[in-house]
């Protein structure tokens, strides 16, 4: 009696911070879409949509991970390769229709990409989150993912002010499925590897969860919506290095021993205002979307601080700086190098993912050495 006394009692509170929320959100895309324009407007649209999505429907790329390598349940990665191939019938086509316009998540393979997916992939376990994860996590009010995420920023301005000496330890040249063919071979690709998890995968846990669905078509959505609005595939680390290499210039710290931070574009970027970058504004919508989420199951975001000795904090520190600089050499993320990396026709994608899973089977079995509960 007390209890549903109570509920009736913060319900209006409820409510009220809800209805907040919803009008902060109108209101932020209506000013930016007023004075930066349309595009921007959208862009941070579609950040929240990525947010409320993942968070929403607890789905993400590091989760699913873990429960096939602990568990063989392969449901959230048949998911996410669903969402890929979605993504791939409309982005392939479109790329090649229209090549001054769009541009895809194309990167080549070397050895500074290979072994910066195996060490993101361990990273990620550590912290239990990718990039859209850490994203999401931290928005969320989870302890991990905000001390993460800092350090994650750091790494990914380190590993792009010296990407270029990494690059240079040998790399093929970018290798990349176009048109119908590369379309096809593709979907063969993802069929086969989903074909292969599917088989691996316990029996009693090959379904997928109706929510897994919804999210992996979400996803397709929105990433379509970003390649189109955009013209460039959904991404996160580099809007994270750049916050970071924003903050350094302005602070008095010279760049120009980057090249990198010194191209034209990331020149142009650094002058200009975050919210007239796209990643910038997907990562941003991402974390608030989440954010609104949580408020709303929650009304409100405290969770409780886990009791991990001082090895485990330092090492979600470490693990987050390793996210941002891995990340970096490796050409992205689960999202921009694995998901838009695969969807847009990049080879570099699918040596990604290999090398990361590689690495995410070790990072599972580091967390309990470094003090951190173990994976579930």
């Amino acid at each position: 009696m007390i209890s549903a006394t109570l509920d009736r009692t913060r319900a209006p509170g409820l409510t009220a911070r809800r209805s907040a929320l919803v009008a902060a959100a109108l209101v932020a895309i209506g000013v930016l879409s007023l004075f930066g324009g349309a595009r921007y407007g959208l862009m941070l649209a579609i950040g929240l949509g990525f947010g409320i999505a993942l968070e929403g429907l607890r789905f993400g790329f590091a989760g699913p991970w873990r429960a096939m390598i602990l568990r063989r349940e392969p449901a959230g990665i048949l998911a996410q390769l669903l969402s890929i191939a979605l993504v791939s019938i409309v982005a392939i086509p479109l790329l090649s229709s229209h090549p001054g316009e769009l541009t895809g998540a194309q990167a080549p393979i070397g050895w500074a990409m290979v072994g910066g997916a195996f060490v993101f992939g361990a990273a990620m376990q550590v912290v239990l989150g990718c990039g859209s994860g850490t994203l999401v996590n931290a928005g969320s009010g989870n302890p991990i993912g905000l001390l993460a995420l800092p350090f994650f920023a750091i790494g990914s301005f380190a590993g792009a002010y010296g990407l270029i000496w990494w690059t240079g330890l040998g790399a093929l040249p970018i290798l990349r499925l176009s048109g119908w063919g590369g379309l096809g071979v593709t979907l063969v690709l993802l069929g086969i590897t989903a074909a292969v998890f599917y088989r691996l995968g316990a029996p009693e846990a090959r379904r997928l969860p109706r929510r897994y669905v919804i999210a992996a078509l979400v996803l397709a959505l929105l990433a379509i919506a970003n390649l189109m609005v955009a013209g460039q595939p959904w991404g996160v680390v580099y809007g994270l290095g750049l916050w970071v290499a924003k903050g350094a210039q302005g602070l008095g710290m010279d760049l120009s021993g980057s090249a990198f931070w010194t191209a034209p574009g990331s020149v142009t970027r650094l002058h200009e205002s975050l919210l007239t970058d796209y990643t910038s504004l997907t990562d941003l919508g991402l974390i608030a979307g989440a954010f609104g989420v949580a408020s709303w199951r929650r009304g409100g975001l405290a969770q409780p601080l886990p009791r991990y000795p001082a090895r485990a904090w330092v090492a979600t520190i470490v693990a987050g700086f390793l996210l941002g600089y891995s990340s970096r050499l490796a050409f992205g993320c689960n999202v921009g190098a694995f998901f838009s990396g695969i969807s847009t026709g990049s080879l570099h994608g699918w040596v990604w993912f290999a090398a990361a899973f590689a690495g995410a089977a070790l990072g599972i079995r580091l967390r309990p050495h470094l003090g951190l509960e173990a994976a579930k």
